[in-house]
């Protein structure tokens, strides 16, 4: 980390959250993939400890959460029988929540799409806020009983459900990559007086498309897929620390954590660098 300059580290790092793939950046840069992963992975750590402690006691209204896929290291069905079921071998979901309001994304969960991780992701998201919120998610069974146990009765709880059309589709139709053909929702409410106007995914899926545009980790259909968990968590947690502080979101014409009152000022992508090595000289301080 000694050997690049806050400016060439900040470069390396806007490529990675603009999409640009590892091998990518190393062929624009000239920088060894070796140096870029370590540096990924200095950020990364820094990134999710930072936003770890910022994202407190949060004054949010209007919560959707949704949980997005990829992979590592190779798709499902070619995962070994003797790895099936390890996390980091094949499936790899990135739950997270996001304000309607606000655009913030308060915290995320990396891990499988089952109750666990679903429980670990909706107990974290409980300890940050400050109030009684409207939470709304797709009608994933897993968040039910999730929300129950972290929030009790101190929420205004409701699930979007959607219905696809897939009579009379043949099985290479089944098989495609575009998904079938959204023909209505329905909405439950579950807990508590949620307003059903404000029942809705789209700020949640329109972030999980951000999340596809700047992470090539994300996009399908190529081979710029994570080979490691551990790197692809690094690369979740710097995507956030750019969503939340260094982006200007276009309907807010502010970053969000500005919106949300967690940061008074836009962050650009050096004064990330220099806050993971301000927090290296206070660990080191500390020991």
């Amino acid at each position: 980390m000694n050997v690049l300059t806050t400016k060439d580290r900040a470069k390396i790092l806007t490529l990675l959250v603009e999409g640009n793939s590892i091998n990518a950046t190393c062929r624009i840069t000239g920088i060894s993939k070796n140096t870029i992963l370590k540096l990924l992975g200095h950020i990364g750590r820094a990134c999710v400890a930072y936003q770890d402690r910022a994202m407190r006691n949060l004054p949010l209204k209007k919560l959707q959460c949704d949980e997005i896929w990829a992979f590592v290291g190779m798709k499902q069905k070619n995962v070994p029988e003797e790895l099936r079921g390890t996390l980091g071998y094949g499936d790899v979901f990135t739950w997270l929540a996001i304000d309607a309001d606000t655009k913030l994304i308060p915290c995320w969960n990396v891990g499988t799409r089952g109750a666990q991780a679903a429980y670990e992701f909706i107990h974290d998201l409980a300890s940050r806020l400050a109030n009684r919120v409207q939470l709304t998610t797709d009608g994933h069974s897993a968040y039910v009983m999730a929300v129950n146990d972290a929030f009790g009765n101190d929420v205004d709880f409701a699930q979007l459900v959607k219905l696809y059309g897939t009579l009379g589709q043949t099985k290479e139709e089944h098989r495609r990559y575009s998904p079938a053909e959204c023909t209505g929702t329905r909405k439950h409410r579950l807990i508590g007086n949620p307003n059903m106007k404000d029942v809705s995914t789209s700020y949640i899926e329109r972030a999980n498309l951000t999340m596809r545009m700047h992470m090539r980790r994300f996009t399908r259909l190529t081979n710029g897929f994570s080979k490691k968990l551990e790197n692809h968590m690094h690369a979740v947690s710097l995507h956030f620390m750019f969503y939340n502080f260094c982006k200007i979101h276009s309907t807010l014409r502010t970053s969000p954590a500005m919106a949300a009152g967690v940061d008074d000022h836009l962050w650009d992508m050096e004064e990330v660098v220099m806050m993971a090595d301000t927090q290296d000289v206070t660990e080191n301080s500390s020991k």
